[in-house]
């Protein structure tokens, strides 16, 4: 008979680490195993392929094989216990014998049978989460404010605290394990599968009355009210978590989070980039040539600004810590003052000759002129 390769039996190299050989080993246990696979040889290959990585997933084992091949294991029980599969009748534990990890092994089957061969009892959930969307005013979002909203959820039911029923007692079912057991045939033989109780959901009980307030279920759709604070800087898109504000939790889990997202409404004449608010300022085609003082609007109040001679329409003037104070952060922005210098559409008389009277001076004297002129 040919010598047994049990890393090319894997499709793993001879320096493959301990996870590389277990991912191996589920990779083609799931392939080969018969409740899987129905072609001729696959029951053989897969007892193949469980001594190969009883084996090599034992370090001593693998140690001994390294150094003198399966007749290692000829006359020390390692591998040749393979050969009686059929007496396996009491779980996973009963592989301790060829060098399997149980844990491993459990962790491994549960991809085969949807879900893990012991039961633990029912496992606390968190409630549902809640995901709200508030609106807020521009004013709201950059100086902070107090908010309530109200939301659906499912709350513990007060009446049976929770458990869905009063007067509990035993379950007459799973005798108060919170467990049941069952037989399943395998490859290696029938196996016993403990799974969580249908009638008392694992709990080890059942009541004489279902609480006739929620039904059983342990929990009631109410309406709850929740007060907000919202920091200042507040942004269109931006999230809070309230912690434990959603829906009651399952078997003693903890309760779900509420999520408030943020949509503000925009300004009728700010804008705003992150903690920056930018406002468009104009000026008449005087002001812009003669340099001006103007009063501008501010997020706090009116603030005053000089204006250059000269100034061109698309300049901008920073008013540094005039912008939003972000909580969050603890920055605060600036304001940007972006000019337009108006041209009226309409002018009348006396305007006009003005306006002619200064087109008879030399307008055209900048270097802008001068440049553009040069091509012409």
């Amino acid at each position: 008979m040919a010598k047994k390769d049990y890393y090319e039996t894997l499709g793993v190299s001879k320096n493959a680490t301990d996870a590389e050989i277990k991912s191996a080993f589920r990779k083609k246990a799931k392939e080969y195993h018969p409740d899987i696979n129905k072609e001729p040889g696959a029951a053989e290959k897969f007892k193949e392929i469980s001594e190969a990585y009883g084996v090599l997933s034992d370090a001593n084992k693998r140690k001994q094989y390294d150094q003198f091949g399966p007749d290692a294991f000829n006359n020390s029980g390692g591998t040749s216990g393979f050969g009686g599969f059929g007496g396996f009748q009491g779980g996973f534990s009963d592989f301790g014998g060829f060098g399997f990890n149980q844990d491993d092994l459990e962790d491994i089957f549960s991809s085969f049978f949807g879900g893990s061969r012991k039961s633990r009892g029912p496992r606390a959930e968190k409630g549902a989460d809640c995901l709200v969307r508030l609106t807020l005013t521009f004013e709201e979002a950059i100086f902070g404010c107090e908010k309530s909203f109200k939301i659906n959820i499912n709350e513990m039911c007060h009446e049976c605290n929770g458990k869905g029923g009063l007067n509990p007692k035993r379950c007459s079912k799973c005798n108060g394990t919170g467990k049941t057991v069952t037989q399943q045939r395998t490859i290696f033989g029938v196996a016993q599968v403990q799974t969580v109780c249908s009638a008392c959901r694992g709990t080890g009980e059942e009541f004489s009355k279902v609480c006739s307030k929620c039904r059983g279920e342990g929990s009631i759709k109410g309406e709850k009210t929740i007060n907000l604070r919202v920091p200042s800087g507040i942004a269109t898109g931006d999230q809070l978590r309230m912690s434990g504000k959603g829906s009651a939790g399952i078997n003693g889990g903890p309760n779900g989070d509420v999520y408030i997202e943020f949509v503000v409404k925009d300004h009728p004449l700010f804008e705003r980039d992150g903690r920056n608010i930018i406002l468009e300022v104009p000026l008449t085609i005087t002001e812009a040539i003669l340099g001006c003082t103007k009063y501008i609007p501010t997020i706090t109040g009116k603030t005053r600004v000089e204006f250059d001679a000269g100034t061109q329409s698309g300049e901008e003037v920073k008013l540094r810590g005039k912008g939003i104070m972000e909580e969050k952060s603890g920055k605060v922005g600036d304001m940007i003052l972006k000019i337009n210098v108006v041209i009226p559409r309409k002018l009348d008389r006396k305007q006009k000759s003005l306006i002619k009277d200064l087109d008879d001076t030399d307008l055209e004297n900048s270097e802008e002129f001068k440049k553009f002129n040069k091509y012409l």
